[in-house]
């Protein structure tokens, strides 16, 4: 990902001016920011950043990121130390939708993704697209193999 290129987590702004000075200095100044910046790092394949950023207490010993293409992320609420989104991927042959609603805490002058209850649910084949674009999912990155990411 280039400087000049727009952040992966749909702020509209450049990743320079987004999610990469928070995942290169560990800067996030609250849940929302942190939250999007970790899902920026999910699409960058960035899995030291995603632990660096999990409470202790509830990071996993065995964390692997997996290989899926990531196609967007909306933000439906965010208060002081909670963040409710959507995140579209596409697994193997399949889109799916994460909805969570994640928890952080702050501690040591650093925002931490603590958990979240989430679900996991196919993506409708003739839903839009979730990665912005006016066309059908299936017409759309539901056609691409993974590795066309």
């Amino acid at each position: 990902m280039t400087k000049e290129e727009n952040c992966p987590c749909g702020s509209s702004k450049l990743f320079a001016d987004c999610c990469q000075p928070i995942i290169v200095n560990d800067s996030a100044n609250s849940a929302e920011q942190l939250m999007r910046s970790r899902y920026t790092a999910f699409t960058l394949g960035d899995a030291e950043y995603i632990l660096k950023t999990w409470h202790p207490d509830t990071c996993p010993d065995d964390f692997q990121l997996g290989r899926s293409r990531w196609l967007g992320l909306t933000i439906h609420h965010a208060d002081t130390d909670r963040v409710c989104f959507s995140a579209a991927f596409h697994a193997g042959n399949k889109g799916m939708i994460l909805k969570e609603t994640s928890r952080f805490v702050y501690i040591d002058h650093c925002w931490r993704y603590l958990d979240g209850d989430c679900t996991v649910t196919p993506i409708k084949r003739n839903e839009l697209c979730f990665c912005g674009s006016t066309i059908k999912y299936k017409n759309c990155c539901g056609k691409m193999p993974l590795n066309e990411a």
